[in-house]
C-alpha cells in the first residue's frame, strides 16, 4: 500500500501496525518544495509574535552514521568544512539579527547531527554568537544540547554548561552489544558510563537519555534491562524512541539487499510487528518507577526540575532555524534549505550553504506555504500528541471557530475510545498515545499526504 492512499478511516488505519509515521513536526519537511520566489523574511517575521522564540542550531556532522539515521548529517567530515560551517553560522545569526527586530528567545537548543562533535573553541564561538548577536541569556533560557557518548569530554561539557546548557540529551539507543550491532553503530557501555559520569560531574539540571525498541532480536526482557540500566543513573528524561527503518539509512540499504520490495511501515510490518508489545512494557515500567508520560516518546522523572523559564508554546511561538538542514517556523510558512540523507547530496546542501552571503540568508528559497487548513491541522496534531493535550478553547482563541468544527474527523477519537475530555482539553489516553504514530499522520492535510508520497515519505 502507497503511504498517499492509506485509508482515511482511523479505524481502518488501526488494523495495521501502530508505526505508521512519527509527527513530530507538522508539516513534514518531506513536503517542502522550492517557492515560487524567494520571499524576504523581514517582512514575514514582522507579521509573527516574536515575545517567546525558539532558537535552534543545526550542527550536521557526527563521528559516525548510525544504521537507523534518516537525519540530514554526515559522519567524519574534514576540520576545515567544521570551521567553516561554524563561522557561517554566525553570518546566518548576524542576517537574523536584521531580520527579527526586537525579539526575545524562550527556548535554545543545539541539534544535529551531533554538536558535541564541534571543538570545546567552536561549542564558545556558536555559543557567544547566540548571546551577542542574537541576545539570548542562555542563563535565564532553557537551552538543550544533543550529544553522543564518544564525543562527551570535560572541556565540551564545561564551555556548555559556563554559558547556561542546562539539559544535555544523550543517545544511548540500547545497553545490548548484539542490539547496538544490529543498529550498526558500535557503542561500549564502558563509553556510555564515563559520558554519564562527565555529564553528572558538571551540573548539569537535566540528564535525557534516548533509548530504541523494536531492535532486531530484541526482547521484552532486553529492553526492560536497557531501561533499568538507564535508571541507575536517575536520568530526568528518558525518551523512547520506535524504530523506523527508512530509505538511504544503512538498515534500509540492508533490507534492501536482503530482498524486501519496499519500506512502507505498513508493509513491512506484515511479517509481524514487537514494537507495540515493547512500547507497553517499557511505559508500564517506568511508571511503577515514578516517571510520568508525557508524550508517546518522552517520560520525565519525578525529581526533573520545574521549568521555570518564559512561557513557551510550540503551537503557537516561532523556531528560528539556524544553519543547514534547520527548519524555521513562522504562522504562515516553514522553511529551510532542502533536505537529504544519502552523504553525496548532503554534502552538496552544505556546500551550498557554506556558499551564500549574508543577503541570502534574510530571504527563504524553500518550504512550505501553511493555508489556514494547515495552520489548524499543525494546532491540533502539536497539541494533541502531547500534554497536556488539545485546549479547545486555546484553539479559538487562535482561529475564532471550533476544533471539532473544523475538523470533523476528531469525533473518530472519541468512537475509538482514544481521548478523554478534561475540561477543554481532549487528552489522549493510554490507547490513544500507544497509537500517536497513526493518529498524528491520520490528521495531515491531502496536499501534506500527497506532496509526502511524492518524495517517498510515509504519511
Amino acid at each position: 500500500m502507497n503511504p498517499s492512499e492509506a485509508p482515511g478511516n482511523l479505524a481502518q488505519r488501526m488494523r495495521h501496525t501502530p508505526y505508521q509515521a512519527y509527527s513530530y513536526s507538522y508539516p513534514h519537511k518531506a513536503a517542502y518544495r522550492k517557492l515560487e520566489q524567494a520571499t524576504p523574511l523581514a517582512p514575514l517575521w514582522a507579521q509573527q509574535d516574536r515575545s517567546a522564540l525558539f532558537a535552534y542550531i543545526h550542527i550536521p556532522f557526527c563521528e559516525m552514521r548510525c544504521g537507523f539515521c534518516n537525519l540530514f548529517a554526515m559522519a567524519r567530515p574534514g576540520a576545515d568544512m567544521v570551521e567553516r560551517y561554524v563561522q557561517q553560522v554566525l553570518v546566518q545569526m548576524r542576517a537574523m539579527d536584521g531580520v527579527l527586530g526586537e525579539r526575545r528567545f524562550a527556548r535554545f537548543a543545539l541539534g544535529g547531527g551531533t554538536p558535541t562533535y564541534l571543538s570545546p573553541a567552536q561549542l564558545e564561538t556558536l555559543l557567544c554568537g547566540a548571546r551577542d548577536i542574537l541576545g539570548i541569556d542562555l542563563h535565564a533560557t532553557p537551552a538543550g544540547i544533543e550529544a553522543s557518548p564518544e564525543t562527551i569530554n570535560a572541556e565540551r561539557l564545561a564551555v556548555c554548561r559556563a554559558h547556561g546548557i542546562d539539559r544535555v540529551s544523550l543517545g544511548i539507543q540500547s545497553f545490548a552489544a548484539g542490539e547496538m550491532r544490529a543498529l550498526a553503530r558500535p557503542q561500549q557501555n564502558a563509553t556510555v558510563h564515563h559520558a554519564i559520569g562527565l555529564i553528572r560531574a558538571a551540573g548539569f539540571p537535566t540528564l535525557n537519555l534516548d533509548l530504541i525498541y523494536g531492535i532486531a532480536g530484541q526482547t521484552v526482557a532486553s529492553l526492560l534491562a536497557s531501561i533499568d540500566s538507564a535508571l541507575a543513573f536517575a536520568p530526568e528524561e528518558i525518551y523512547l524512541y520506535p524504530l523506523y527503518v527508512r530509505e538511504q539509512t544503512g538498515l534500509g540499504k540492508v533490507a534492501r539487499r536482503q530482498g524486501a520490495h519496499t519500506l512502507d511501515p505498513i508493509m513491512l510490518a506484515r511479517d509481524g510487528d514487537s514494537r507495540l508489545a515493547l512500547y507497553a512494557a517499557a511505559r508500564d515500567h517506568l511508571r511503577a518507577q515514578g516517571y510520568v508520560q508525557v508524550s508517546m516518546r518522552m517520560f520525565r522523572a519525578p525529581h526533573a526540575p520545574l521549568d521555570a523559564g518564559p512561557s513557551y508554546c510550540c503551537q503557537n511561538d516561532g523556531m528560528v532555524g539556524l544553519g543547514a538542514g534547520a527548519r524555521s517556523y513562522t504562522s504562515q510558512l516553514h522553511y529551510s534549505s532542502e533536505y537529504a540523507v544519502a552523504r553525496v547530496e548532503t554534502i552538496g546542501i552544505i556546500d551550498n550553504y557554506l556558499a551564500l552571503d549574508q543577503a541570502h540568508f534574510a530571504q527563504a528559497e524553500h518550504g512550505y506555504l501553511l493555508g489556514a487548513e494547515d495552520q489548524q491541522r499543525r494546532y491540533v496534531i502539536q497539541s494533541l500528541l502531547t500534554e497536556p493535550g488539545l485546549d479547545r478553547d486555546a484553539y479559538t482563541a487562535r482561529f475564532g471557530t471550533a476544533c471539532e468544527d473544523d475538523l470533523p474527523q476528531l469525533a473518530e477519537l472519541f468512537a475509538l475510545a482514544l481521548v478523554e475530555r478534561d475540561g477543554p482539553l481532549l487528552r489522549l489516553n493510554d490507547q490513544g498515545y500507544a497509537y500517536a504514530d497513526t493518529i498524528g499522520p491520520w490528521l495531515a492535510s491531502n496536499q501534506v499526504r500527497a506532496l509526502m508520497a511524492e518524495s517517498g515519505q510515509a504519511c
